[in-house]
């Protein structure tokens, strides 16, 4: 149509149509048949061409009418449903061309965005995503983060994460608010289960995750939700997910995991301090000043943050978590308690009993006090049960343990009882990891008996001193040289 629009406008100019069809590089018969055609008043060929109605008719054309007017009272009814129908009005022609006008002709509804500004300090956005990631080295993974990014100013901090647990996300969330210098009014989040358990038809949440909830309320913070999959309603979330992806992740490659941790901290800077905003038109940094003049401060800071997780100490004095067991005195067995959960420890209390413990984050570990090593022995009864108790403290030093004390068992058969109990004295002063080290030194050079035990325990290497109470069958002096 363009070039039909050029043709007449040199005819319009005087040129012959022999100067035309050279200027205008068309053959001199197109030009006679452009010349008397109605003036171009459009240059879109597709819609030209369907006006002019070029090609063979069309099979399906007499039946457009029916298609809309049968879409518009019924506008999710099935192609096939209306396939059935035209063909029972005289429709001839293959499904596919039927199926093509149905899907031109079925009403699209195109759902409403609201997007909206925030106010300094109103409003904070938060997300999980997950995204993976291959290294130039050839390996791959998959590497889960959370994102949080403050409306107004469109400040924006990103941290990998282990999981996408409730913890996870709370502590994440804090780190975040400590980054920002304080909390705003509003957290917006989706609405997964690590947040919302149960809620009614009207979005009304009627039951919370209990960590979540206990965090935001600890942080003075109100919390707003957006309804499962109306990415419509997300007016202040914005796809931050989807932005942090197409920003970092994708743009970037990275040698290992921890070069992705030091470019992620560059691109921080990046979109922080020196990239602007689209939304804005200016870097984050230059709005934050705002932001933080209406922040407030944080109530608690992240080191001093617990989950309190409601507990029973069981019949061998143990708490369970997360498939670790932590010790309790056993007089608090069988009592109802509290868990307060920090981020590298634990304090349990149940009754008038109270125990702080280095959390573990393996699985099926066993965490065990010396002070509760002692009271659990004192309240077995019977010399044998006691032994026995002693022996399982001792087997939960490693696996060089049982492997130790197997070979004193079955090499000392009626001696290995005095061996326990020398063991298991030194194991209180010494504690499990350095034990589980002179058990090793011990297999490897063959030797068997708590008084080489002793032995290795006070070797420079070490760097550990023989306790004056332990005695063994060779003199103290004689093991030191």
């Amino acid at each position: 149509m363009l070039k039909r629009h050029e043709v007449q406008v040199l005819l319009s100019a005087g040129h012959t149509q022999k100067e035309t069809a050279r200027l205008a590089g068309v053959s001199e018969r197109n030009v006679r048949r452009i010349g008397e055609e109605p003036p171009v008043v459009q240059v879109d060929d597709g819609a030209a061409r369907r006006e002019s109605g070029v090609g063979r008719p069309s099979v399906v054309g007499d039946f457009r009418k029916f298609i809309s007017e049968t879409l518009a009272g019924e506008p999710a009814l099935k192609a096939v449903e209306l396939l059935h129908r035209a063909r029972g009005r005289g429709y001839t022609g293959g499904k596919t061309a039927l199926y093509a006008a149905v899907a031109s002709l079925r009403p699209r509804k195109v759902p409403f965005e609201m997007r909206f500004e925030g106010l300094p300090g109103e409003f904070s956005q938060h997300d999980f995503g997950e995204v993976d990631v291959a290294f130039l080295d050839g390996s791959s993974r998959r590497v889960h983060f959370f994102a949080s990014r403050l409306k107004y100013s469109r400040w924006v901090e990103v941290s990998t994460v282990p999981n996408e647990r409730a913890e996870t996300l709370v502590r994440s969330a804090i780190d975040h608010f400590v980054a920002f210098g304080g909390i705003p009014l509003l957290a917006v989040f989706d609405r997964p289960k690590t947040i919302a358990i149960k809620w009614r038809h009207d979005g009304t949440v009627t039951e919370w995750n209990a960590t979540f909830a206990q965090a935001m309320f600890e942080l003075g913070l109100g919390v707003e939700l957006c309804w499962p999959y109306s990415p419509e309603q997300k007016g202040s979330v914005e796809n931050l997910v989807g932005w942090v992806k197409g920003s970092f992740f994708k743009q970037r490659r990275f040698v290992d995991e921890e070069d992705l941790l030091v470019q992620l901290r560059e691109w921080h800077q990046d979109v922080n301090v020196l990239r602007p905003s689209r939304a804005t038109g200016v870097p984050p940094a230059d709005r934050m000043n705002d932001d933080r003049a209406r922040l407030r401060p944080l109530r608690i800071l992240p080191a001093d943050f617990a989950l309190r997780i409601p507990i029973s100490v069981g019949p061998t004095a143990d708490v369970v978590l997360d498939t670790n067991l932590y010790t309790m005195p056993p007089d608090a067995a069988g009592l109802p308690g509290t868990l307060f959960l920090y981020r590298d420890r634990l304090r349990i209390v149940a009754g008038r009993f109270e125990a702080e413990h280095e959390r573990k984050f393996g699985k099926h570990q066993r965490s065990i006090l010396p002070e509760h090593r002692a009271t659990h022995l004192a309240a077995v009864s019977g010399q044998r049960g006691k032994r026995y108790l002693k022996r399982q403290h001792l087997f939960e030093c490693g696996i060089a343990a049982v492997e130790f004390l197997s070979e004193i068992v079955h090499r000392r058969p009626r001696l290995w009882s005095d061996d326990v109990d020398r063991l298991h004295d030194l194991l209180q002063t010494f504690g499990p990891e350095a034990l589980e080290l002179a058990f090793r030194t011990a297999l490897d050079n063959g030797t068997c008996g708590a008084e080489y035990v002793a032995h290795y325990l006070q070797q420079p290497f070490l760097e550990l001193e023989m306790p004056d109470n332990i005695t063994t069958d060779v003199p103290y002096e004689e093991i030191a040289q």
